[in-house]
């Protein structure tokens, strides 16, 4: 039997992002929502068709989550229409990623989701 670590916070991730995904191939083929994890940061972003080559797909980043193991928190970031990463200043910090990902399930300004 092989040895495997599950990394909690990427599972809870991983649940969040399923969450969003829309159940419809057919739709997922124009937008889906996909994650990276490194580790320590996490980027959300939607995957959409290109619109001059629809045979080609952008990833579109719209929260990233990071993680600072000397302090212990996490701290979530937005991106601007600027294209550069700006903490999240309602909430900017957590302890614990379930916070945040709520944050982002909430979007009280529009931030990530429009």
């Amino acid at each position: 039997m092989k040895n495997t670590i599950i990394d909690i916070n990427e599972s809870t991730v991983k649940t969040y992002v399923e969450s969003l995904r829309p159940e419809d191939p057919e739709i997922r083929e124009q937008v889906d929502i996909g994650y990276s994890y490194d580790g320590k940061v996490v980027i959300l972003f939607e995957i959409r068709p290109d619109w001059d080559d629809s045979t080609k797909k952008k990833h579109i980043e719209f929260a990233k989550i990071r993680h600072y193991k000397s302090r212990k928190e996490w701290s979530l970031y937005w991106m601007r229409a600027s294209g550069k990463w700006e903490l999240y200043e309602p909430f900017p910090k957590s302890s614990h990623l379930d916070k945040i990902i709520d944050i982002i399930k909430d979007d009280a300004h529009g931030c990530f989701f429009g």
